[in-house]
């Protein structure tokens, strides 16, 4: 566009811009480029919309005002004619998030979501009457089959611009590939060539931008990209080895008071979330824990508590990720490090967005690889397993349900349905109402993309690991794995100042974190309903387990993923050498029953019959007895062929593998038995075991494990 055509726009785009940002707000050179771009050849106001649909990637740090441009460029072509915009949104925050900013500058947007169902008839009532400006969607709408097949063709139709926020999600090479995002390419080539289509992100190298845009335009024009600089200028950087996890509790107890504002500490696992935000909690620090597993109204109120600064910290898993928004959050810092540098400038990208100073301290533990290691391994499955899902659902000729495929196809659910949608996009299966059906179009196995895919997240946990040792610019390394090409020393880190974040913690607090984290004991909850669909495989079981079959509520020393007990445990249980119970180990267990509050203490105990770790298992059961002065009843016998092959891992599949594995081979009294394993995965062994001990006369089966899995 001529420098005099685009006055007038600009004009008015700044214009907007201070209606949106304030009247001080200026709009960046890349703010305007993209919006030049995406409005480039649109009418003036009156007339028809006109016949330019660029697309364009905007890659710039967080906070530069990414949102700014879709807004502006909203208004600017709805002006001209355009349809309302379309933006595919991740997180029901930033949902929340985006319509605030939107109806401050005069934009009339709503929301399509899992949350208001009953909004929907109306919303779409408002889009054909043209009173929508903004439709936000999050990515797992687009596969929805009501609205995939009823709507999704009118807002395509109808659409004047799309924006996809989060774009990294689009790649799987980026470090939080979402399945559902793939059906936006799908989307996109449903599109006008009109529409102009935005993509924007803050955390993509140079191989993730190159997927996104030519997944964004598959023209023969190119994509715009615009890759800013991610230098940040408030963020202090520091890295603190501590000796175990004992200090690093102790560290966040000393220090979090001394570090200004409020902020988050990340955490890798849900246990340590929950594990870290009770003890400090306890030692009277205004934290909360936010993880995945906490209930959604809770999660609106935690967020609400660190925005108004209600809260110290959040003590968080990367559940609080893309959408939170506190611009003056004053401090991040990681008990843990994610398993690459990309990953790890998005979640310290939070802070200081509107602070001259905020303080990023990476606390790296000795779990971290084992962690790494066990998300890694839930990548995408292999193809005999996704040839199985094929075949299952051909065979069948109609749409099996998620759970039900649980029954033929050895797959957790989590992986089953990442796996379905991938193949969604892929053509070859479909969801429908019901469940999914195959649509008999051949497919490919992409073994050379996944093991690449592999091989890249095993460097990049390499680099998150010369982060950790660098002696160089922290900022800087962390820019250069974004491929940042202004990279440079930022200055303010605590390699290039030399001033190194305190590490020393008193006595007093490393001695009362290592009792916390020695004091044993998790509970857990016996399984309350069978598997869904196993009569499909010839099991007659179904429904809720009968209460005179059923496990009393267990108990285990510690989750294997805690900070605490959870090393010494997958030390012991990680080599497959089979040994007697250690003797600290041993003496926790004795705490985790002294605490326990029985309804009747048992007087017997039984070993679950362990075929990997018989010495271990039945030493621990032997020694308990005595120490209890309880009846050692023996190991449970084995059925021929019992364990054979590998571990299933769903639950329908590990009930069929376990349920006659079992047997009672010694006179059971009819009172409370203790149950003993090593370690409780799915839960069904224990609960199959159980059944089995009730049968033979138990009045109520304890189980106690030496580890949980999860």
């Amino acid at each position: 566009m001529a420098e005099n055509a685009a006055r007038p726009l600009r004009d008015e785009a700044e214009t907007l811009l201070r209606a949106l940002a304030g009247e001080h707000a200026r709009l960046r050179e890349d703010q305007w480029r993209a919006i030049e771009a995406l409005c480039e050849g649109a009418a003036a106001p009156g007339s028809a919309h006109g016949s330019a649909g660029r697309r364009v990637l905007l890659v710039q740090r967080t906070g530069f005002g990414k949102s700014a441009v879709y807004f502006t460029a909203t208004v600017l072509l709805r002006r001209r004619g355009a349809g309302p915009t379309v933006i595919v949104s991740p997180l029901l925050a930033l949902m929340r998030n985006q319509i605030g900013a939107a109806e401050r500058a005069g934009v009339r947007a709503r929301t399509i979501n899992s949350a208001n169902p009953e909004d929907w008839d109306a919303i779409a009532e408002a889009i054909a009457e043209d009173a929508v400006d903004v439709l936000l969607i999050s990515p797992e709408r687009l596969n929805n089959p009501a609205f995939r097949d009823h709507q999704l063709p009118k807002l395509a139709a109808g659409c004047g611009m799309l924006v996809v926020d989060e774009a990294h999600c689009i790649s799987d090479w980026g470090h939080d590939f979402r399945p559902d995002y793939r059906r936006i390419a799908t989307f996109i080539a449903e599109l006008p060539d009109s529409v102009p289509v935005l993509a924007t992100t803050a955390t993509a190298n140079a191989r993730v931008s190159d997927d996104i845009a030519e997944q964004l335009d598959r023209r023969d024009t190119s994509t715009l990209v615009l890759r800013g600089s991610l230098d940040r200028e408030s963020l202090r950087l520091s890295v603190v080895e501590l000796p175990d996890n004992a200090h690093r509790l102790a560290w966040l107890d000393e220090h979090l008071p001394r570090i200004e504002g409020s902020g988050i500490v990340y955490t890798l696992t849900v246990a340590a979330a929950e594990e870290v935000s009770d003890y400090l909690s306890g030692r009277g620090h205004a934290v909360a824990s936010y993880t995945g597993r906490t209930d959604n109204t809770e999660r609106l109120q935690r967020e609400e508590d660190l925005l108004g600064n209600r809260l110290k910290a959040l003590v968080a898993t990367s559940a609080l990720g893309m959408g939170f928004d506190k611009p003056d959050l004053g401090f991040v810092v990681h008990l843990g490090a994610p398993s690459s540098p990309v990953a790890y400038y998005q979640q310290i990208g939070r802070a200081g967005r509107a602070r001259d100073r905020a303080e990023v301290v990476l606390l790296p533990g000795s779990e971290d690889r084992a962690i790494w290691e066990y998300f890694g391994s839930l990548s995408f499955p292999s193809e005999d397993a996704v040839r199985r899902t094929l075949d299952v659902l051909a065979a069948e000729g109609r749409a099996l349900s998620t759970a039900a495929l649980e029954t033929r196809v050895d797959l957790r659910r989590t992986r089953l349905e990442m796996m379905l949608k991938v193949l969604d996009v892929d053509g070859a299966v479909r969801r429908v109402k019901g469940g999914w059906e195959a649509t008999g179009e051949p497919w490919t196995y992409d073994a050379e993309r996944y093991a690449k895919v592999a091989a890249a997240r095993k460097h990049e946990q390499g680099r998150m690991l010369a982060y950790e040792a660098t002696d160089q610019c922290r900022l800087e390394f962390l820019r250069r794995e974004l491929d940042d090409p202004e990279a440079a020393p930022c200055g303010r880190c605590d390699n290039c100042t030399g001033a190194r974040t305190e590490a020393s913690v008193s006595a007093a607090a490393a001695e009362g974190a290592a009792a916390a984290l020695s004091k044993p004991g998790v509970p857990f909850e016996p399984k309350r309903m069978w598997p869904t669909g196993m009569q499909a495989i010839g099991i007659d079981l179904k429904g809720k387990i009968p209460a005179d079959r059923s496990a009393e509520p267990g108990r285990a020393l510690a989750r294997l993923s805690d900070i605490g007990w959870g090393g010494p445990l997958r030390e012991l249980l990680a080599d497959g050498v089979d040994r007697e119970v250690p003797e600290d180990v041993f003496k926790a267990v004795v705490q985790v029953l002294a605490s326990w509050d029985w309804a009747e203490r048992p007087t017997a105990v039984v070993s679950m019959g362990s075929l990997s770790r018989p010495r271990l298992v039945d030493g621990l059961a032997e020694r308990i007895a005595r120490l209890g002065r309880m009846e050692y009843l023996g190991s449970l016998g084995r059925a021929a062929g019992a364990g054979s092959g590998a571990h299933r891992a769903n639950s329908a599949q590990r009930l069929q593998q376990v349920l006659e594995s079992f047997a009672v081979d010694f006179p059971v009294p009819a009172s409370s038995v203790l149950l003993v394993d090593d370690v409780r995965d799915s839960g069904w062994s224990m609960t199959v075991a159980a059944m089995r001990l009730r049968e033979a006369g138990a009045a109520a089966v304890y189980p106690l494990a030496l580890a949980l899995q999860a």
